[in-house]
């Protein structure tokens, strides 16, 4: 039995990563919705039935955990797919409790990157209201990333230019953290903390989920103790060239 990770393209690989640091014997799927990419600039209403019916599938191929590696869909269908299947479903959450609790007392604000949906469901909405009791979090929609990074566009210029275009309007002074909301993000990383001021940290959620995902494990007592993991990678259009970059994607985070 594996553990699967769902997501519209290749931005949950970056969960998947922290996966294989933090449980490297286990056995991995990762299917990639692509006949769907990108969920963020879709209806709520269109993306749960995407992930329905890329659930259906991945359920199929003996995976005894799923996490939905996508802020996106993770908001969006969570709780009717907790309610629908009977393996144990991780999703993600913006690491915004954390940047705010970094920031409480140093007055700085706290920026969150993320998909326009993830930024319009009540699930993030809820999650503002309930920690960030002090009105520093201003929140960014950057859908342009995920093309980026679909593209595989890691030219850093380019993108450097891009955050520069888009943090224009923001006086980083007044910033002491920025959140990837989106499993996109990430790949950017070491581009963002390069070009950013040193004071500004930059946190995502996915070291968080994959903790949660061995507590879940542990909980059930199906930690996979092998000598070595294996990974699957499939997408729903069944294009190999798509597998191939998948492949490679995973290859430049570990680089």
């Amino acid at each position: 039995m594996r553990i699967a990770f769902l997501d519209s393209g290749i931005g949950g690989i970056t969960v998947l990563n922290e996966a294989l640091k933090l449980l490297p014997d286990e056995n991995y799927l990762y299917f990639a919705d692509t006949l769907h990419v990108p969920y963020g600039t879709k209806s709520m209403e269109e993306v749960n039935a995407c992930v329905k019916q890329s659930v259906d599938r991945i359920i199929k191929e003996q995976v005894k955990a799923l996490v939905i590696a996508c802020n996106t869909a993770t908001s969006s269908a969570i709780t009717e797919l907790r309610s629908t299947y009977r393996i144990p479903i991780i999703g993600m959450e913006p690491a915004v409790k954390p940047a705010v609790e970094m920031n409480r007392t140093t007055g700085k604000r706290v920026l969150v990157f993320a998909t326009e949906l993830t930024l319009k469901q009540s699930k993030y909405t809820d999650l503002i209201s309930r920690v960030d009791d002090q009105c520093i979090v201003d929140s960014m929609p950057l859908p342009e990333l995920v093309e980026h990074c679909e593209a595989l566009n890691f030219d850093k210029k380019n993108i450097q230019d891009f955050f520069t275009t888009k943090l224009a309007a923001f006086d980083l002074a007044n910033y002491g953290t920025i959140v990837l909301g989106c499993t996109h993000f990430p790949f950017y990383n070491d581009i963002l903390k390069e070009m950013l001021p040193e004071h500004i940290q930059v946190v995502d959620g996915n070291a968080g989920t994959v903790k949660r995902l061995s507590q879940v494990l542990l909980g059930t007592e199906d930690i996979h103790l092998g000598s070595s993991s294996k990974i699957e990678f499939m997408c729903s259009n069944n294009d190999p060239e798509y597998i191939k970059k998948m492949k490679r994607s995973l290859e430049i985070l570990r680089h």
